[in-house]
């Protein structure tokens, strides 16, 4: 599976860094910032502050769901 367009995040359960982002939803936050939701493939959860450029690329390409 190609993961290069995946929204990459640190673990903190297995202190990884740049771990692509499995199962990714992206909402809205209350101050108008949007945050990713996912896994990391086995079950572990993350999630990472986004831009809005990023967060919009990341669902035009079908990495991420919207939520908002």
């Amino acid at each position: 599976m190609d993961t290069s367009k995946f929204i990459k995040a640190y673990c903190l359960k297995t202190k990884e860094k740049d771990v692509p982002m499995h199962d990714a939803v992206i909402s809205k936050t209350a101050r108008g910032g949007y945050i990713a939701k996912g896994n990391d493939g086995k079950g572990n959860k993350m999630s990472a502050i986004l831009g809005e450029a990023k967060a919009l690329q990341a669902i035009k390409d079908g990495t991420a769901k919207q939520d908002f």
